[in-house]
């Protein structure tokens, strides 16, 4: 465990949580818990999860002009359904991102677990792009993402990342929950 790590999970756990309470705070947390994340994987040679921690800078602040748009009059951010095509064409981008990023760092680059980082990676965008625009299934694929994520770290000695993981599947179940009765 180093400070760096420390850092990323704690304003991780807090972000996420804001994410589930659809509190506005948790897209400028996010970003700051992207960049100490950013570095930790370049520390430990996950590459996809590095070059995706860069990319959900960008998509945080998609996310970030979307919810800011997109509230009722109370000021909530509004809760949109995911109609099933565009569930399909998402986890299938999933897998052919995971396939593409899984072929090029496998051949490359010096990555500790290519494959299964590539196809954590991609997925989790997909879970970051649906996050962005609302969809309460993104809870479901953080679940399922997340839970190889913590058997994954804890391979490569991340012991309090794996944790902070473990965490976020039950903030993952708790923002779906949230996210359900809202969309009743």
């Amino acid at each position: 465990m180093s400070p760096l790590e420390i850092a990323a999970v704690a304003t991780s756990f807090l972000a996420i949580w804001l994410t589930a309470r659809r509190n506005l705070l948790c897209w400028p947390l996010n970003l700051i818990a992207c960049a100490l994340y950013f570095k930790l994987f370049l520390d430990v040679r996950l590459y996809a999860d590095m070059v995706l921690q860069a990319l959900f800078g960008i998509g945080i602040l998609y996310g970030w002009i979307v919810w800011r748009r997109d509230r009722h009059d109370t000021g909530e951010v509004v809760v949109m359904p995911l109609r099933r095509l565009w569930a399909l064409a998402g986890l299938t981008a999933g897998l052919l991102g995971g396939l593409a990023i899984g072929w090029f760092t496998s051949r490359h680059t010096n990555a500790a677990l290519p494959w299964l980082d590539a196809m954590l990676s991609s997925f989790s965008l997909v879970a970051q792009y649906w996050t962005a625009r609302r969809h309460r299934e993104s809870w479901l694929l953080w679940i399922a993402v997340d839970v190889v994520y913590v058997g994954m770290f804890v391979l490569k000695g991340l012991i309090l990342t794996a944790g902070l993981y473990a965490v976020m599947i039950g903030l993952a179940v708790m923002g779906y929950r949230e996210w359900q009765q809202i969309r009743r």
